[in-house]
């Protein structure tokens, strides 16, 4: 592993001595996939600092790791702020799948930050950011009718079918999922997105299995009908994907 040696911080250098460290805690866990590996004396050798130089900045190795996790969990929100716009239900849908991608992409970090506890008291930081993005495009969707109820609660529900999803595809590498993991995790968003905002309309008492089929069976003629007729069918969005929930 090679190192360098660093010339001892001048006055004011504080903040840069602490980009260094965690450049070279990421640098680590983009090498080895795991936070086992970010120790405080393996980070303080990459960056070419002694040991107590980190333990100025950082607690110990679960601050460190936080930290270091939460520098790729910027990227969500500009990932979020690329798929709203237009039709907000389409753009919830995309919001979903574009979450999805970025936890798969970044498995470590979101191991660390979203499925496990964290080392804190409080909510924490990665999870709250998280919610407010969600939140934000179930509101969107609230204000033009197509969801009803509370955005908090909805977002609530929406975030935990793509978390569960995520967290599920990383945890369980072996299980043997579906090939094409892109169409399932469509499925999911798309099974939440329209659960949701069927939810919220249904009344107390529903009426027999095979009535409730048959009703829910003319519904979708009529939606995909209405879809075709208003030229939302089939349209392209991001990345060649439908541009649907």
């Amino acid at each position: 592993m090679a190192t360098t040696r660093r010339v001892r911080a001048r006055r004011g250098e504080g903040v840069l001595l602490r980009e260094e460290i965690l450049r070279a805690a990421g640098e680590l866990l983009a090498e080895t996939g795991t936070e086992d590996a970010l120790t405080v004396r393996a980070v303080a050798v990459r960056a070419g600092v002694t040991t107590p130089s980190v333990y100025l900045h950082f607690a110990g190795k679960e601050e460190l790791v936080e930290a270091v996790c939460l520098r790729a969990w910027d990227e969500l929100g500009r990932i979020f702020a690329e798929s709203r716009g237009g039709d907000p239900f389409l753009a919830l849908g995309r919001c979903g799948r574009a979450y999805a991608r970025f936890a798969l992409d970044h498995p470590a970090q979101y191991r660390v930050l979203m499925m496990r506890p964290s080392a804190g008291p409080g909510v924490p930081a990665a999870a709250a950011a998280a919610f407010r993005h969600m939140v934000a495009a179930v509101a969107a969707c609230v204000r033009v009718g197509v969801l009803q109820g509370d955005p908090e609660t909805l977002a609530l529900g929406l975030w935990s079918a793509v978390h569960g999803c995520v967290s599920l595809l990383i945890a369980q590498p072996s299980f043997p999922w579906p090939d094409d993991q892109e169409a399932l995790i469509a499925h999911i968003v798309h099974m939440a997105g329209f659960g949701a905002a069927l939810q919220s309309r249904l009344p107390r008492a529903l009426p027999p299995s095979a009535r409730l089929a048959a009703e829910l069976d003319d519904f979708g003629v009529r939606l995909t009908a209405a879809g075709e007729q208003s030229g939302q069918t089939g349209r392209r969005g991001q990345c060649g994907q439908t541009d649907s929930v």
